[in-house]
């Protein structure tokens, strides 16, 4: 290819004009973007408008990197930190020519630097930056892990022993003069921020250690490491997070701050003894992640309308229930941000703090040193708080201190562990709240599961069957049930196959009124109680379900694995 300039191609394939490619080049001074990008966050082109007119303008061939297999051995041709540095990932080769996508196959530089790199010709392809993108993580993201343990298991077989390594907080930054143990470990952390996994699982077998990773609630084996690596890959873990490397008999908690790549992760790992060995978890908090609205959670319709109200309320008590993993916490957080104002003192108190809220009094629960829900609400109770919030009600004690305050005028958040609004109030008698207490204190109650998401990239719609609507609880021969289009996701690689990508909130809002109140201090009996919620116009959480299903967001096998539907 001879030397174009991208400004003038686009000109002459008639993309953009003479003015729009002079407000780019303005605007690229002091973004310092490269122009296409700029052109594309300005939202004068679209990336596949620059994508088509390359290909037509250069004669080269596009390639959709989402559906190609890339054999691992490519990545012995490109180093991982060019590919990253320059965006370009190794495809195929043939003969002495190395076939290379590209999002800019006009950077010379980047395709002078590959072939020295290759010592073979390069042949560019051009592909969408999302596709490679996903490509350097699938070709590489377990590259370096597996060069880790190659290199560890020479270490074992060289001098009988494993070498310690030393603590780090840069992970990802691909040097080479670390430690095996150091690279494998960060390998695993980097692999788990780039696939959005929320936990990273190391559980020792029998022969082998599996390195598993939970994504949108569901686990996923990455890869496996040799059994006799196990004690070298504990140890790194162990000594990053500041655990006793000794003590391998009871479980040990411990906390690492990680940066990959200009992002921060905080660590929060456990280890449990097993009888092959000590098991790891890692919990991934993101500390880089904003905060989400409502609407970006799920909220909407009637759902969001109550979660308004009761957060417009001065004081009482609103409690968020659900089981473990149903995204309580990002919810209470949410809740949280919108009560920030500086008219109000927040006092919270997690176990432990998840995102740091600019403004907000945040208490982290620790029980070595006697912090624990109940003697640290007693403490918060004498910093004049206008609203409290409590990560999680476990005890009575918690429970009547927390009841108590949102009677004598404070605004009350805490979460609680059940199945549905209504065993609520099952659950707090059980805890042992007095009816009374309930019936006056409790304002509302929001109970959330998550759901998957259909994934964007492969979704397809299709003819509902009779099954489906069955399933959600509709009658098929209703004329409003006929012709229903529902949505799922076929597999592709950006959704590792599953068809869904992300997750959702599906909610069912418990707003107290006198009618519930009465059957509460009454002891009336559940069918009363039902028929006072009933009367409440409360819609149980299969109502939202349904709409979602009907909106194409989620599908019904999805709603069926995640939801119970007892009070329907």
């Amino acid at each position: 290819m001879k030397f174009t300039r991208l400004g003038d191609l686009l000109i002459d394939a008639g993309v953009i004009t003479d003015e729009q490619l002079g407000q780019a080049l303005a605007n690229q001074k002091k973004t310092k973007r490269r122009l296409g990008d700029e052109l594309v966050q300005s939202g004068i082109i679209t990336e596949r408008q620059v994508v088509d007119a390359l290909t037509m303008q250069l004669g080269i061939d596009f390639i959709d990197l989402t559906t190609t297999d890339i054999s691992p051995e490519m990545t012995k041709l490109v180093p991982k930190n060019l590919a990253k540095r320059y965006n370009v990932v190794p495809v195929k080769t043939r003969g002495d020519e190395l076939y290379l996508a590209m999002s800019d196959p006009l950077n010379f530089i980047a395709t002078e630097e590959v072939r020295a790199a290759s010592r073979k010709r390069i042949v560019p392809m051009i592909a969408m930056q999302s596709g490679i993108d996903h490509a350097i993580s699938q070709l590489y993201g377990t590259e370096g892990a597996k060069r880790a343990i190659r290199e560890m298991q020479q270490e074992v077989g060289e001098s009988g022993r494993e070498r310690s390594g030393v603590q780090v907080s840069e992970v990802g930054a691909d040097n080479e003069s670390s430690a095996p143990s150091i690279r494998l470990v960060d390998n695993i952390i980097e692999r788990g921020l780039s696939t959005r996994a929320s936990d990273i699982h190391i559980e020792p077998m029998e022969n082998e250690v599996v390195v598993r990773m939970r994504i949108d609630g569901l686990l996923h084996t990455e890869f496996n490491i040799p059994k006799e690596l196990q004690s070298s890959l504990t140890s790194r873990v162990k000594v990053m997070c500041n655990m006793d490397v000794t003590e391998r008999r009871i479980p040990q908690d411990g906390r690492a701050i990680v940066r990959v790549r200009m992002r921060e992760a905080d660590l929060r790992v456990s280890t449990l003894p097993t009888v092959h060995g000590e098991k790891i978890v890692m919990r991934i908090l993101d500390r880089d992640k904003k905060l989400n609205t409502p609407e970006q959670l799920g909220f909407m319709g009637t759902n969001l309308e109550r979660y308004n109200y009761l957060l417009g309320l001065k004081q009482g008590i609103v409690l968020l229930v659900g089981p473990t993993g149903s995204g309580k916490s990002s919810t209470l957080f949410t809740m949280i941000d919108r009560l920030n104002v500086e008219e109000v003192n927040i006092v919270t108190l997690e176990d432990p703090v998840e995102f740091n809220i600019e403004g907000v009094n945040q208490v982290q629960i620790n029980e070595k040193t006697g912090t624990t829900f109940a003697s640290g609400l007693r403490s918060i109770l004498r910093q004049d708080p206008d609203i409290i919030s409590i990560g999680e009600i476990r005890d009575q004690e918690t429970a009547d201190i927390a009841f108590r305050s949102a009677v004598t005028g404070h605004f009350v958040l805490s979460t609680l562990h059940t199945n549905s609004a209504v065993a609520t109030l099952d659950r707090l008698d059980d805890i042992g709240v007095e009816p009374y207490m309930i019936g006056t204190a409790l304002k509302g109650v929001i109970s959330q599961r998550l759901v998957r998401r259909i994934c964007p990239y492969c979704k397809q719609e299709h003819p509902a069957t009779e099954e489906e609507i069955e399933a959600l609880g509709l009658d098929p021969d209703l004329p409003e049930n006929k012709g229903l289009m529902f949505a799922h996701g076929r597999g592709c690689a950006e959704c590792y196959q599953s068809g869904y990508r992300g997750r959702i909130v599906v909610v069912e809002t418990l707003v107290m009124d006198k009618h519930i109140r009465k059957a509460i201090m009454t002891h009336a009996s559940r069918d009363e109680l039902n028929e006072a919620v009933r009367r409440s116009g409360f819609e149980p959480v299969i109502e939202n379900c349904r709409a979602l299903v009907k909106q194409g967001i989620t599908t019904v096998e999805e709603v069926q694995r995640v939801v119970f539907s007892d009070d329907e």
